[in-house]
């Protein structure tokens, strides 16, 4: 089950309530709330409709229900650092493995990769489409000065963004580049709106395919790999967090029942997301 910031905040609150109360009227005993597991996790995975594939069928098999706030990585490994959530999904490796080095998550647990690419106006105005990599091709758009929709908000695709932007030697700015602050689904129907150019995850490009007028101007490059991992937050520093439940998720996610939801999982016949041992 999804949630926006409101209702995520008013889950967390009668939770909170909830297990006051359990506790006031029976003197202790088994939490009312223990079978729900709180996610922060990315756009992409909730945009593509990923959970909402294979959550309902992880339910089905272990009686556990997975609640989710999608949103930037970086405010769901800020939600993990902060104790909000019980375990992240996300796709930022160097930010992940920090994440673990402090000692807010137990262990980064790849789970499964798709890639990055480049949409813009199918007539390419910027010629990017030759690039030899993807921070040349940015660097093309940057000369041009095409209009570029960049997330701007700390996400793990604007982190790529900004790193393919530090190899480039180039330091955006100026009216065609627009920092959105949006998630992945509204930046690319705003790039379509202004047919402007726009990094992307391939996943969310599929799942929101036949509402675009944009094409795939560049990919290709190992650099726009984009792999996801899963990561329990850690129970030392936070005793609350659900952490069996955790881990029988994290299990479940790197079983082959899990795995087989993921590699049927398409849109207008595409695999959206890919396994490592494929």
């Amino acid at each position: 089950m999804r949630l926006n910031l409101s209702s995520f905040t008013l889950f967390l609150h009668l939770s909170l309530l909830g297990l006051v109360l359990l506790t006031a009227g029976c003197g202790g005993g088994e939490r009312a709330d223990q079978l729900v597991i709180r996610m922060a996790t990315t756009t992409s995975t909730a945009n593509s409709g990923l959970l909402d594939h294979l959550l309902p069928e992880f339910q089905k098999d272990t009686g556990i229900r997975v609640e989710y706030l999608a949103m930037g990585t970086g405010r769901a490994i800020k939600h993990g650092r902060n104790g909000e959530v019980d375990v992240i999904l996300v796709h930022a490796p160097p930010a992940e493995e920090k994440f673990v080095q402090d000692g807010f998550g137990v262990k980064r647990i790849p789970v499964m990769w798709n890639d990055f690419i480049i949409l813009g106006p199918p007539d390419d105005p910027a010629s990017i489409s030759g690039s030899r990599d993807a921070a040349a091709a940015l660097a093309r758009i940057s000369e041009s000065r095409k209009p570029f929709i960049s997330r701007g908000d700390d996400s793990g695709t604007h982190k790529k963004e900004k790193r393919l932007w530090e190899l480039a030697g180039i330091n955006p700015a100026g009216e065609w580049y627009v920092e959105a602050g949006q998630g992945m689904g509204a930046c690319l129907a705003m790039a379509n709106d202004k047919l402007a150019y726009v990094l992307t995850d391939r996943g969310t490009y599929l799942s929101m395919l036949e509402k675009l007028d944009l094409a795939v101007v560049f990919e290709g490059d190992s650099a726009l790999m984009n792999p996801y991992a899963i990561i329990a937050v850690n129970p030392k520093r936070y005793p609350d967090v659900k952490y069996k439940e955790v881990q029988r998720l994290i299990e479940w996610f790197t079983s082959q029942r899990a795995k087989s939801l993921i590699t049927d999982f398409r849109v207008n016949g595409e695999q959206l997301f890919h396994l490592f041992d494929e």
